[in-house]
């Protein structure tokens, strides 16, 4: 994102002299331009301008020599000598030299805090600083010497503030630009829309009148370029101009001045070399991204073309990279084959082998304009994200190559010595903006706010369109250049209200029609949400795109409907290609990735969507881009959506209660699943049917249970997970977990409203049992037959004793239930209980064989 640097910012507009960056930040706002982070000033404290008096280099046992130096830091920080005693590792400066000096008490980039400390033998009283020390750079080797880096001697004095000299006191504001609005990646972009915000002056006079010199024409010996795009994107040819320009005999050794670099490093752009500087410098300002060439490396005619198949680039980050027939180069022409060398990616990067160097007297400046598409792709599938392609991608102003062109010229003839070619070459394929006819009337049918005729026409002109009247309450507006993003009446309303203020937007919210609300479906997820996290589970939500390694790891077999799952064509993981089946996939990854981070104990459900696809089913259509789709078309993709039921999913690993001082805790096991199974169940309304499922991955064989409908309908599983899925997942021993198809229930429930049960005013009767059964018998089955035989008597039953042993024989176990009995309209006799319990008795030996144990 942009970061602005005030008086580089108050160049093209008129700043106040109070004005504070929080006060520039919400200037900007009202306008669109939000604020991203105000970046502190890099340095605090006494930091000043010191000349080396003295230096004496003492060599040490450990084989370096320091430099023991007296410095003088203006009368107001001498010491009485004089001077002041720094000791320095350095050796790149020496006496008489300017230097920077951090006095104790100085907080350095980072939170470094100098203070007077004994080393060496001696007192350092401060320290001299390096670029790198300063924030200003990457070396920390060698001491920043001021008239070395473009300081003039004559400007500089002991004592001087090096904070305000070096630009380092100064807050910076880093600003968000969206996608639409490339000019204000620019200063003078930004400073148009903080004028548009304040009605500060805009003192920039428009181009090309804004520049010393204005640019000349093109001349026939001009540097030969031709543009020769046989594969234009959607009919847009990559490039419509082209301009270069030539500086000869600069002096590669001039550094870049102080205030540019200041204002490139304040912007977020690090300092080069003079040449490459310059152009950078240009870019920020005006918003034209520009190259330089060697121009000795270089051959005519440059060609603009899309690469072939192949073809390969060394770019300047030193990276060798395959070409697409989609990308647009630059190339030339070295060994007489058109365009036969590759320069660069055309608006993303230069290429390695025509680049500036440290003796690089000769320029060739190239200025383009560049499809945003074609940009936008290259730049994404490099994976090179340059200065450049974020402007290029966003819509570049096709009128400012040849003024940015020449202010890099008159530029580099200033600060570098060098002088202007004559020749100019300047390729111009573009066409004007297109007019568009926009009713006054519209943006106040928009926003609810009541604008003017002159208001509108005003605010339009103000932003740069040419208005014309057209007839009755239609205008025909003509965007600016700079603006490629304003191309139908709705976009010209977005800038109407915009710089009219969003706060003029009344914020009223429209009225509920009446009887609307939730459905009983709505109600329904909410409440199971509700009741699975007041009985401790965290509810999560996630992506639900997987791989068939995630479903590998549940050990699904190849035949499992769970793997029919719809492809992405275009996914956000490669590795994860497909839209879950099942919620247990993605929620037994969040799991794994809390126990990986230190959570042992982990309860989490989530309710949401998967994507069951029906064998056979039509592929989806590829639908038109701008255009309604027809009803066919619509009829077509509906056909293809796969079914996408609801589930409700839950994982419990760990310990269901810790341990503490209360006593011993207890781990998860299947029993707490199918607890939380029943218990949505529950909230739904819904009875359903408990049954052993011994083939049913991911779960245990032997610990797994079925849940459906008393009809048969499956509605999901719960228990305690497979080992080896949970040795290959990570999780705990024991780790349970369950699914249901929350769909199923809510279409099994009827939907109305519980009703409460009278609550009986007589006392309850207890009676408890102990069954001996065959171990395969399970205990629902038992529990099914008790309360058959219970009768409607029968308020509860508890299972509360499991014993198995050679008491009750081999291959079988006991069973103890406790029942709770009661009557609505009087107190229960003995004979009722008596009769309660003959009941039970004998529908347990019926329906299960059950012995009632002694």
């Amino acid at each position: 994102m942009p970061r602005i640097v005030a008086d580089w910012l108050a160049d093209h507009v008129e700043l106040p002299a109070d004005l504070t960056t929080e006060q520039l930040a919400a200037d900007l706002v009202r306008v669109g331009l939000e604020e991203e982070e105000i970046h502190p000033a890099a340095v605090s404290g006494p930091l000043v301008v010191g000349r080396v008096l003295e230096l004496t280099g003492e060599p040490q046992k450990n084989g370096k020599t320091i430099n023991w130096c007296r410095v003088d830091v203006g009368p107001e920080h001498n010491d009485d000598d004089g001077a002041r005693g720094i000791v320095c590792g350095a050796h790149n400066f020496g006496v008489g030299d300017l230097v920077v000096v951090s006095l104790p008490g100085t907080v350095l980039p980072g939170g470094f805090e100098i203070a007077a400390r004994k080393t060496y033998g001696h007192v350092s009283d401060g320290m001299i600083c390096s670029t790198k020390e300063l924030g200003l750079g990457d070396d920390h080797d060698g001491i920043l010497v001021l008239t070395q880096a473009g300081f003039d001697a004559a400007d500089l004095a002991p004592g001087q503030d090096a904070i305000a000299l070096l630009g380092l006191g100064d807050e910076v504001l880093e600003i968000n630009v969206t996608p639409d609005r490339g000019y204000a990646f620019s200063y003078r972009g930004v400073a148009r829309e903080y004028a548009h915000s304040t009605g500060a002056a805009f003192t920039d006079r428009g181009l090309p009148d804004a520049l010393p010199t204005a640019p000349p024409a093109a001349t026939a010996d001009g540097f030969a370029v031709t543009v020769d795009d046989g594969a234009p994107i959607d009919g847009r040819v990559g490039c419509d101009r082209f301009v270069t320009r030539v500086v000869r005999g600069i002096d590669p050794s001039t550094p870049t001045p102080a205030w540019m670099k200041r204002r490139l490093e304040g912007s977020g752009m690090r300092s080069v070399s003079l040449t490459v500087d310059v152009t950078n410098y240009v870019m920020l300002d005006l918003g034209q991204p520009l190259h330089a060439y060697d121009l000795t490396e270089v051959a005519e005619p440059i060609v603009v073309r899309r690469a072939a198949p192949s073809e390969r680039l060394t770019t300047l980050d030193d990276v060798d990279r395959a070409l697409d027939t989609e990308d647009l180069l630059i190339t030339d022409s070295p060994d007489g084959a058109r365009g036969s060398r590759v320069l660069g990616l055309a608006g993303v990067m230069g290429g390695a082998s025509s680049e500036v160097t440290g003796s690089t007297t000769d320029v060739l400046i190239e200025a383009a304009h560049f499809d945003q598409v074609t940009v936008a792709r290259t730049a994404r599938r490099h994976k090179l994200p340059s200065e450049a392609a974020k402007r290029f991608e966003r819509g570049v102003d096709p009128h400012l190559p040849a003024v940015a062109a020449q202010r890099v010229v008159d530029l580099l003839v200033e600060l570098a010595g060098g002088t202007a070619d004559p020749a100019v070459s300047d390729l111009d394929a573009t066409t004007p903006p297109r007019p568009i006819v926009l009713d006054v009337a519209l943006p106040s049918r928009t926003a609810g706010v009541t604008y003017t005729r002159s208001q509108v026409v005003g605010i339009l002109a103000q932003i740069g369109c040419a208005v014309a009247d057209a007839s009755g309450d239609l205008v025909e507006v003509t965007p600016p250049t700079w603006r490629p993003d304003l191309t139908e009446p709705a976009t010209l309303v977005e800038e109407v209200v915009r710089i009219a203020g969003y706060d003029q937007i009344p914020s009223v919210l429209p009225a509920a029609r009446g009887g609307r609300g939730l459905t009983a479906e709505q109600r329904t997820r909410r409440s199971v949400a509700r009741a699975l996290a007041d009985a401790g589970l965290v509810e999560v939500l996630t992506y639900p795109f997987i791989g068939e390694a995630d479903l590998d790891a549940l050990g699904l077999p190849a035949d499992d409907p769970r793997r029919a799952a719809l492809r992405l064509v275009n996914p956000l993981a490669d590795d994860k290609p497909l839209l879950r089946t099942h919620l247990l996939v993605t929620l037994l990854d969040a799991a794994r990735r809390n126990v990986s981070r230190g959570l042992d104990d982990v309860a989490v459900f989530e309710v949401g969507l998967v994507s069951r696809p029906t064998p056979g089913a039509p592929a989806a259509p590829q639908l038109p881009v701008g255009v309604r789709p027809s009803e066919e078309q619509l009829d077509a993709l509906a056909a293809a959506t796969p079914p996408q039921p609801r589930r409700v999913a839950g994982v419990l690993a760990g310990h269901a209660v810790p341990t503490g001082w209360w006593g011993e805790g207890r781990s998860v096991d299947w029993a707490d699943a199918l607890e939380a199974a029943r218990l949505v169940a529950h909230v739904v309304g819904v009875d359903v049917v408990v049954s052993a499922d011994p083939d049913h991955q991911p779960w245990h064989p032997g610990r797994c249970a079925r849940l459906s409908l008393p009809d048969g309908t499956l509605v999901g599983h719960a228990g305690e997970l497979h080992p080896k899925v949970v040795e290959r997942l990570g999780l705990p021993a024991r780790t349970s977990a369950f699914e249901l198809d929350l769909s199923v229930l809510v279409e099994a429930s009827s939907g109305e409203p519980v009703a409460a049960s009278p609550v009986s005013a007589f006392p309850a009767a207890k009676e408890d049992f102990a069954f001996v059964v065959d171990a395969a018998v399970p205990a629902q089955d038992v529990r099914a037959a008790i309360v058959a035989g219970a009768g409607e008597l029968l308020e509860d039953v508890n299972l509360f004793d499991v014993f198995t042993g050679e008491q009750v024989g081999a291959g079988k176990k006991s069973l103890a239930y406790s029942l709770r009995l009661r009557a609505a309209d009087r107190t229960l006799s003995a004979d009722d209980v008596r009769s309660v319990r003959d009941g039970v008795v004998a529908a347990a030996a019926e329906r299960v064989g059950a012995v009632l144990r002694g």
